[in-house]
């Protein structure tokens, strides 16, 4: 990797059992003030040291951590002063996409721990490189689909796997979000505001002008910056997906959609059906939607599993064909807190103690960028598992990855 925070790896100590995780806390709008909120409330977590390029939000973020613990927390403009700081254990990111795996792999060389939101990465290139370096510097990195820590999933996803209602032959999700997801209309290229570091937000990606439709949250409906709804909302119920079927990549993927009705900036679809198929036949159909479905689907996400015995759906439970339900005696497992299992982990240090890992997320990731791909390109294509290309098409492997500004490349070690 190139960057000035991955240059040298920083020596680490591992957190006992009685030890507070010192967390460092990178992104502090949206879901990153979550992120404050949720480690604050963590009794063996210390947050130590607050990043974000946007010179106001890193204020405020400060002053909550002042207010409502009585004392003053480190303050970094950029990420890689953060990281080179010694007394740091582990860091949250809640950056925008185009940032999550660059930033969790200067992490790792820098001998933190990390808790990455979704997506875990931004193209599937990139991905893989995280998962890579987590294994390489034996930090812990967990991604951020919150699924993974739920009691009742865990319990029935468990169950889908040992056969509840025999093999499962399909899955499907949906997305059918609209909070925050009308038309953005269209804004011009102007000056940034003097309190946003413009260069550093758009850091691993190409440089561009600044435009006030990109800060703080619709950089999600841009390629430069975002994946679209099937990475931002999708990524939980592909997670989900995947997860339930307990596969790794597809072997074929065809997506069909568009941006429909809004005449705005907006460059990813609004409407988006995808289709996988595996090596042994199985399949997942995905559809997102951004106009409105709720009466059809029942709700506005959601992951249906179908057995040769019977069908899955959360919310409803286990049915036969019949639409008899199939009870369940086992009840679920404690609740768990996201950051309190993320400690859970950083102190065990096991497989087993890190319900969402790197490549797992990885997996869940790729799944929703060779949807995007195959939209993008408008045909089906073949997918390589084991090289994780495409074949025989050389215009879609170059979507795989992306052209990185200087300092901010992200490449196998």
């Amino acid at each position: 990797m190139t960057g000035s925070a991955s240059a040298t790896t920083l020596a680490k100590r591992t957190p006992g059992a009685n030890d507070r995780i010192r967390m460092g806390l990178i992104g502090l709008n949206g879901q990153g003030h979550v992120h404050l909120r949720e480690c604050l409330a963590e009794r063996d977590i210390e947050v130590t040291a607050l990043c974000d390029v946007d010179a106001r939000v890193l204020s405020q973020r400060a002053m909550e951590v002042r207010r409502r613990r009585g004392r003053r927390v480190s303050q970094y403009g950029d990420v890689r002063d953060l990281l080179a700081d010694a007394r740091i254990d582990a860091v949250a990111i809640a950056t925008p996409n185009h940032w999550h795996a660059l930033a969790a792999i200067w992490a790792c060389e820098a001998g933190k721990d990390v808790f990455v939101e979704k997506p875990l990465s931004h193209n599937v290139q990139e991905g893989r490189c995280l998962a890579d370096a987590a294994a390489r510097t034996g930090r812990v990195v967990v991604h951020g689909t919150q699924s993974r820590w739920d009691p009742v999933w865990r319990r029935d996803i468990r169950l889908l796997h040992e056969g509840f209602i025999g093999p499962i032959h399909q899955a499907r999700g949906i997305c059918f979000k609209t909070g925050r997801r009308a038309s953005i209309g269209h804004a011009p290229p102007t000056d940034p505001p003097r309190r946003l570091n413009w260069s550093l937000w758009q850091g691993p990606a190409p440089e561009a002008p600044y435009c006030d439709n990109y800060v703080h949250y619709n950089w999600h409906w841009f390629w430069r910056y975002g994946n679209g709804e099937i990475g931002n909302q999708g990524v939980h119920q592909m997670d989900l997906a995947v997860w339930g079927l307990g596969v790794g990549m597809p072997v074929q993927v065809h997506s069909t959609g568009g941006r429909y009705a809004w005449d705005d900036q907006g460059e990813t679809p609004n409407t988006q059906v995808t289709h996988f198929t595996y090596a042994d036949g199985r399949t997942l159909v995905f559809e997102v939607r951004n106009l409105g479905s709720f009466p059809e689907a029942g709700n506005d996400v959601g992951n249906a599993f179908f057995g040769t015995e019977g069908y899955y759906v959360r919310g409803k439970g286990f049915h036969d064909y019949a639409n008899a339900p199939i009870p369940v005696e086992e009840p679920p497992g404690p609740e768990q807190t996201r950051f309190g299992m993320f400690v859970a982990a950083v102190r065990d240090r096991t497989p087993e103690s890190n319900p969402a890992p790197p490549d797992a997320g990885h997996v869940s990731a790729a799944h929703c960028h060779l949807a995007n791909i195959a939209q993008r390109v408008g045909r089906s294509l073949d997918f390589d598992p084991a090289t994780e290309r495409f074949v025989n098409a050389p215009d879609a492997d170059l979507l795989l990855t992306r052209t990185y500004r200087e300092g901010f490349e992200v490449r196998e070690a």
